[in-house]
């Protein structure tokens, strides 16, 4: 079990990280930050909240198309599975998959906010309790390490659902499939939830819902900022602004200025005309074909991929290969 580390009291070498990945960002043109800042304790609680909103469909469908098709998964991947899953996050679909696998070999929950990962783990050990639970509190876009536990494994599988792929553009999607690709090793496989292309009027709410939600889970970035690096800067003066970048095939997730203002931050200072935005998020869309490409290029090749009636999301089985 780790320990109790509270995710606003940020280590040390975190906070320098969070510092210099803020200031690279806004020196940049156009102006970003990174969407893994989003998630501390707050914004963790957020984005559970968006999960459950009725314009936020990808949890949703995902989540039906696990509970119509995990069996044959099952079946496909087999008996003594190590799942391993990257931005772990509630624990919610891994209990899907976990009672759908024969014999599992143990579940490595990677999560980089400490206080989600305890609430996830104790949960899972209370309602699973012959499994061996590895978490591992980590930025899954690094190298970490996969604990052993008690139960020889036959195959590593590494579980990536929630279309997180698509907050990476192409090439470093790539690289992201490469690290999965290392972590289920030789004969073991990967398990890649991707949302796929539609229409801007089902894209453009998910990302932008009436109750504004999505609009506080943008400005968290902001209120960490100011929290947790001395950031002087007004959070409110930025207004959220999602948007369908059709030529990119991605949405995108901006903090547009509302007026001539400052962020102080670091020693530096940093100015913003009215309108001028910070990018905080892309979600690429792909085609399955643009997937399919993705993944060759990464050396996975697909063996089974599910989706819902309305072709809207697509779960993905790879192997190396």
């Amino acid at each position: 079990m780790m320990g109790t580390e509270h995710p606003d009291r940020a280590t040390p070498s975190a906070e320098r990280e969070f510092l210099q990945d803020c200031l690279r960002g806004l020196d940049q043109r156009p102006r970003g930050l990174s969407p893994k800042y989003f998630y501390d304790a707050r914004g963790s609680r957020l984005f559970e909240r968006i999960c459950a909103l009725p314009e936020y469909y990808l949890t949703r469908t995902e989540v039906d198309i696990m509970r119509r098709h995990a069996p044959e998964m099952g079946r496909i991947i087999g008996p003594g599975a190590l799942v391993v899953e990257p931005g772990s996050g509630s624990g919610v679909k891994i209990r899907l998959l976990l009672d759908a696998l024969p014999a599992p070999a143990g579940y490595v929950p990677v999560e980089i906010s400490p206080e989600p990962l305890e609430a996830s783990v104790q949960a899972l050990e209370r309602d699973y309790p012959s499994l061996d639970i590895l978490p591992v509190c980590a930025d899954f876009t690094r190298p970490f390490g996969i604990p052993e536990g008690r139960r020889p494994v036959r195959r590593r599988l590494a579980y990536f659902p929630g279309s997180t792929l698509g907050n990476f553009p192409p090439e470093r999607a790539r690289e992201l499939l490469q690290r999965l690709r290392l972590i289920a090793g030789e004969d073991g496989a990967v398990l890649l939830g991707v949302d796929l292309e539609k229409d801007p009027d089902i894209l453009v709410p998910a990302y932008d819902d009436a109750q504004g939600v999505t609009a506080a889970f943008n400005r968290n970035v902001l209120y960490r900022m100011q929290r947790e690096l001395g950031a002087r800067l007004s959070p409110e003066d930025f207004a959220h602004r999602a948007i369908w970048n059709g030529a990119e095939g991605r949405m995108e997730m901006h903090l547009v200025s509302t007026g001539h203002q400052r962020i102080d931050l670091g020693g530096r200072c940093f100015r913003f005309a009215p309108g001028e935005p910070i990018v905080t998020e892309y979600s690429y869309k792909y085609t399955p074909e643009r997937l399919e490409t993705l993944a060759s290029r990464a050396g996975l090749t697909t063996v089974a991929r599910w989706t819902d009636p309305r072709g809207w999301f697509s779960v993905q089985l790879l192997r190396a290969g």
